[in-house]
């Protein structure tokens, strides 16, 4: 039996990258899984559920989760992924680049869990990941969008894990913070740049998508069921 079975899992931001990892993990361990992104991609995956939806839009938001509610009962699981980044020096960074990148990774998520933690705290037991950075705790370089919303993600877990689980309910909110993980993005990045990342880890290479989704699973199953308000470092030993 799997660790996630009869589970109910929603995962924005599920299309791609180390999302789209967590989904096929979650999948394999026998959850429900439901994944919702601005773009559906054509060639779905077995027995996955996909809502197309922008997370910046609270009213979408609200009828998605409603919708996902009326057909399954209820959320066990969420973690809030979808992000984007828009980099830039501070000085060439426009009004755009900097809204769009809040209002997706900062207030999407806030989106999202304004409706899914209720209902949680309505069924008393639920455990929500969000998906923070090493670029949220230390900052970067050209991104100081990106690191403000990461930083705030931070703030919002933990400001989550004491208010939904007043009066005893068991709901934990947690955040993991990955560093340099070999996604199609970070592929992109010139080799040099690419060893320079590996060279600061202690354990002198850069991530894979896989161990950020088995972070998500650790943190989503019963294996963590007394964690709750932390953020899980999964960097390899890295410091910016």
């Amino acid at each position: 039996m799997g660790l996630l079975n009869k589970k109910v899992v929603l995962v924005t931001g599920g299309t791609k990258g180390i999302g789209l990892e967590i989904v096929k993990k979650f999948l394999s361990e026998e959850a429900t899984v439901i994944t919702c992104a601005r773009n559906i991609p054509e060639e779905k995956i077995k027995n996955v559920d996909y809502f197309q939806l922008d997370v910046s839009d609270s009213l979408a938001c609200k009828n998605t989760i409603e919708s996902i509610l009326n057909k399954y009962g209820k959320i066990d699981v969420l973690v809030a992924n979808a992000g984007i980044t828009k980099d830039a020096m501070t000085y060439k960074m426009t009004d755009e680049m900097f809204d769009d990148v809040i209002n997706i990774n900062l207030k999407g998520i806030f989106n999202v869990v304004r409706y899914v933690g209720p209902t949680m705290e309505n069924n008393g037991t639920g455990s929500i990941i969000t998906i923070s950075s090493i670029v949220g705790q230390y900052g970067n370089i050209g991104q100081v969008n990106y690191a403000a919303s990461k930083a705030g993600i931070i703030g919002m877990t933990k400001s989550w894990a004491k208010e939904f689980s007043r009066k005893g309910k068991q709901i934990r909110v947690n955040s993991i913070a990955p560093g340099y993980i070999l996604t199609d993005m970070v592929k992109s990045v010139p080799e040099e740049l690419l060893k320079k990342f590996s060279d600061q880890t202690m354990l002198k290479r850069l991530g894979e998508p896989e161990e950020i989704a088995n972070a998500a699973l650790f943190l989503a199953s019963d294996l963590s069921t007394y964690i709750t308000g932390t953020v899980l470092d999964v960097n390899g030993g890295m410091r910016l």
